[in-house]
């Protein structure tokens, strides 16, 4: 069943269980590395350092002085701390794939979709919660952040736990 990803193997009556195992661990481990690196590379392009991407990670729990005089050991914290939302992320898809099983037969759209959520989500509630200093607005950053949580955070999970589900 789960060799084609592309294609309806199953009976239109049977219903998909994701893998709570696969989708996790290997959801978050993905995004973790996937959306980390995208960061980086969009920092990059600006000329900030991927080290400072994760300063200002772990900023948000112990504010911008603290992180940004902190060294290794304040990058590895922001480091930790993403993965940890990655696997929270991977969790949340998992969750809402066990409440909607439609989830895991298109992942082509529920990925992109939970993207977009997850892009939002961080930014309208989580981040604003946080210590983290405020970035500057800009539509092109906007866009740009959708269009990552989109490939590297949407749509990993999606993937996976189509790719491990099994007929219930």
């Amino acid at each position: 069943m789960n060799e084609n990803i592309l294609t309806e193997e199953t009976d239109s009556t049977s219903t998909l269980v994701p893998s709570a195992f696969q989708t996790i661990v290997y959801g978050g481990l993905t995004i973790g590395i996937m959306d980390g690196l995208a960061a980086s590379i969009n920092a990059g392009i600006r000329g900030v350092t991927p080290d400072m991407v994760f300063h200002y990670v772990a900023s948000a729990l112990i504010g911008r002085e603290a992180s940004y005089n902190g060294g290794i050991p304040t990058v590895l914290m922001g480091i930790l701390m993403h993965f940890c939302v990655a696997f929270g992320a991977a969790t949340g898809y998992y969750i809402l794939s066990r409440l909607n099983p439609g989830m895991l037969r298109y992942p082509f759209i529920s990925g992109p979709l939970y993207g977009v959520f997850v892009y939002f989500f961080m930014g309208w509630l989580i981040v604003p919660l946080t210590v983290a200093p405020k970035l500057p607005f800009s539509v092109a950053g906007m866009l740009t952040g959708i269009f990552v949580h989109i490939i590297c955070v949407g749509s990993p999970p999606a993937f996976i736990a189509r790719r491990f589900a099994r007929a219930a």
